[in-house]
């Protein structure tokens, strides 16, 4: 189930909400897309600017935090039978994202690292969908990706090339789906506008769940 599209759909349309969640409420700053924050950080610090170059590097700190923390979860809890270690990242990332739309605005770089943090778990533990890697929480590998599945087709006329690449278009479509979403609800819900997210990742969770028993009833 952690790799069936289903699952994934939901995953990609809770990173773009959450993107955009970050970048129109929390100061402009990315949850998932750190290249932009790099871009940001290093063009503030070259002006001399540590105030706002600060802004974008507490993000990125905190992703690079949550890939570290997903793992050491992988690491330990592989083979836990009470829950799947991939449905405790999934717990996890939902209690943090309840906190971050806790977090008045005037803390809104701790938000933004909170939101970050939950996105770098998620990637790091979802990144397979129908068995091709994918990043559930930006775009630019499966952009990537999907392109050269369909240039494949084209050039090969394989018929599993174009379904990989479609599968790659439609996680990109749900992904702005998400982000086009969150982005009118923030100006409606403001700040508690990433407890959608919760609701998403609540979804993931139960189908995860339902599939774990159906497996140990046929087990």
């Amino acid at each position: 189930m952690s790799e069936a599209f289903i699952l994934s759909a939901f995953l990609a349309f809770s990173g773009g909400f959450q993107d955009a969640y970050t970048y129109i409420v929390r100061d402009g700053v990315f949850a998932n897309a750190q290249t932009g924050n790099i871009v940001l950080m290093s063009t503030h610090l070259l002006a001399g600017e540590w105030g706002p170059a600060l802004r974008y590097l507490i993000p990125l700190l905190a992703f690079v935090g949550g890939v570290f923390c997903a793992e050491q979860v992988q690491g330990k809890y592989k083979f836990a039978r009470i829950l799947h270690w991939r449905q405790s990242i999934l717990l996890g990332e939902m209690l943090l994202l309840l906190m971050a739309g806790l977090v008045p605005e005037s803390m809104n770089m701790i938000s933004g690292a909170i939101v970050s943090f939950s996105c770098a778990m998620q990637v790091q533990a979802f990144r397979k969908v129908a068995g091709n890697a994918y990043a559930s929480t930006m775009c630019i590998g499966n952009l990537r990706s999907g392109t050269a599945a369909l240039s494949l087709f084209l050039r090969t006329g394989k018929r599993e090339n174009l379904q990989k690449g479609l599968c790659y278009v439609a996680i990109i479509a749900i992904f702005g789906i998400g982000a086009g979403i969150g982005g009118n609800l923030c100006a409606v819900l403001g700040i508690r506008s990433v407890w959608v997210c919760c609701a998403v990742l609540s979804a993931a969770f139960v189908l995860m769940e339902t599939d774990r028993q159906r497996d140990g009833k046929e087990g």
